[in-house]
């Protein structure tokens, strides 16, 4: 088995608020993230999947096939939008690094011809990121 990741980014924002709170228990919780406003990151998104090579291309996958996914499904909803706000999985979910990993593998899974997702990585920055492996972790 061969594990191969492909990398795409993209920009959003969101800010992290529970509507049951007080604003004073959200900024308590949140600090500055709770500003209804919002803030931005650059997220990096990798995502791995796994597979045995072809005996003929050598290859895992198709890469453009799987860069068309990755576009599709997932930057092209996300970049330069206000998760919260625009992007309907957000509107009962926080959009934490965590939960956009789950969402851009709900996104993913199953769509990636000949392959089988393995990983989705999102880095909100160079120093933070989530990592998630579906139900097989």
């Amino acid at each position: 088995m061969i594990l191969l990741t492909r990398r795409a980014e993209f920009s959003a924002a969101h800010f992290y608020w529970v509507e049951a709170w007080t604003a004073d228990e959200n900024q308590r919780v949140f600090g500055k993230c709770s500003n209804r406003n919002g803030h931005g990151h650059n997220y990096v998104l990798e995502v791995t999947v796994c597979g045995e090579p072809d005996a003929v291309t050598g290859f895992v996958v198709d890469l453009k096939e799987m860069k068309d996914v990755l576009e599709r499904e997932v930057v092209s909803v996300y970049d330069h939008r206000h998760l919260n706000l625009e992007v309907p999985e957000f509107a009962g979910r926080q959009p934490t690094v965590e939960n956009i990993a789950i969402s851009v593998w709900e996104r993913l899974e199953g769509k990636i011809p000949q392959a089988r997702l393995y990983r989705v990585r999102v880095y909100e920055r160079e120093d933070l990121f989530a990592d998630y492996f579906g139900e097989q972790a």
